[in-house]
Parts: C-alpha cells; sequence; structure tokens
C-alpha cells in the first residue's frame, strides 16, 4: 500500500543518528544519504519498497509536527521493539510509552510509543503472538 513515507527535519545532522540506530533495530538497511540535500532514507532487508525517508521540507519551510499524527513501523517481534526502543532512548528519543502489550487494540499488540529527537511521534509494534520465553 505505501511507496515511501518522508518525515520532515530540521537538524538532519543532529539527528540522523536516531534515525540510524532505530532502523539498524529494524532490520532496514539504507538506500542512501545525501549531507548536502540533506535527506537520507532506508528500505526493507528484502526488497525496495516501501521507503522510509528523513529530510529537509522540500518547501525550504521549517519541519513542524502534527498533533494526533504518528508513523508506526512493524517489528517481527517483541524483542525487536524492546531494541528499537533502547535504541530510539540511547539516540535522544523521549518516551512516549514504554513496550508493552496494548489488549484495548488487540490482545497480541505490542508496541512502544517515542518521539525523534525533532518531537515527531512514532511507534514499533508487533502484533505477532508472542513464542518466547514466558515469565515466572
Amino acid at each position: 500500500m505505501l511507496s515511501h513515507v518522508y518525515v520532515g527535519i530540521n537538524n538532519f545532522e543532529e539527528t540522523l543518528p536516531f534515525y540510524s540506530a532505530l532502523m539498524a533495530e529494524l532490520g532496514a538497511r539504507q538506500r542512501f544519504i545525501d549531507h548536502h540535500r540533506p535527506w537520507a532514507a532506508w528500505q526493507p532487508a528484502e526488497g525496495i519498497r516501501p521507503l522510509f525517508i528523513i529530510g529537509a521540507p522540500y518547501d525550504n519551510q521549517p519541519a513542524a509536527c502534527g498533533n494526533g499524527q504518528m508513523l508506526a513501523l512493524m517489528a517481527t517481534s517483541r524483542e525487536m521493539v524492546d531494541r528499537a526502543y533502547a535504541a530510539a532512548r540511547e539516540h535522544g528519543g523521549v518516551c512516549e510509552g514504554a513496550p508493552g502489550l496494548r489488549p484495548q487494540y488487540h490482545a497480541n499488540y505490542y508496541g512502544a510509543y517515542f518521539r525523534d529527537p525533532e518531537g515527531n511521534k512514532l511507534c514499533v509494534v508487533c502484533h505477532d503472538e508472542h513464542h518466547g520465553a514466558q515469565p515466572d
């Protein structure tokens, strides 16, 4: 359904490490990076779409976050959600909801919510049933 997602960034060099770490934990690979434009993109480990792109707005106006807007990124396991959340927090992400089950959405919804260093709200979510070790 999606070709690409573009997130406007004002401070590219300061925000790039956040997204590089997050995308690495999600298994995405770098498609391109251009520090002069500036912009960067990642793609799935397998295939070329959808692209996830960060960069300066095309109209040269400041990027701004929208209230109620959020981008949810897919994880293949609950452990991946935990690792992505930790990487986001280590690179300037602000907690909007620690990793955990959200049964109000559905029984297996395991997600974490955070904002990037520029205030964009993101979620990393796994929809699959957990098959790991059960807590005591």
